[in-house]
């Protein structure tokens, strides 16, 4: 959990200190993600759908991280209290906007 010293991307979806929202960190070498880290703000299902995540994406290509949808997020999470979907989108939205964005060193 928590940002990590190397991270090559960092994206999030919502906005800190306004609300639920999620920040990813990944270290991206030779096309892989070698590192994910994670903070997060909001239920316990967001905290979960973050850390799973994070989990998952270790070892993953960019191009399989890319197919990760909200309810592949849910389903390694053996689902979510109703209404709580949300959380794995937001998820997903940062993961994508973390590897849209350029490098950050």
């Amino acid at each position: 959990m928590g940002e990590f010293e190397g991270a090559t991307h960092q994206g999030q979806s919502g906005v800190p200190g306004d609300g639920p929202y999620v920040v990813l960190w990944l270290r991206v070498e030779n096309g892989s993600i070698r590192r994910a880290g994670y903070s997060t703000y909001g239920c316990p299902a967001a905290v979960a759908s973050a850390s799973v995540a994070a989990e998952v994406l270790q070892g993953r290509t960019v191009r399989q991280a890319l197919s990760l949808e909200p309810r592949d997020v849910e389903l390694l999470l053996g689902g979510l209290p109703e209404g709580k979907g949300h959380c794995a989108a937001m998820v997903v939205e940062a993961l994508r906007d973390a590897l849209s964005r350029k490098e950050t060193n």
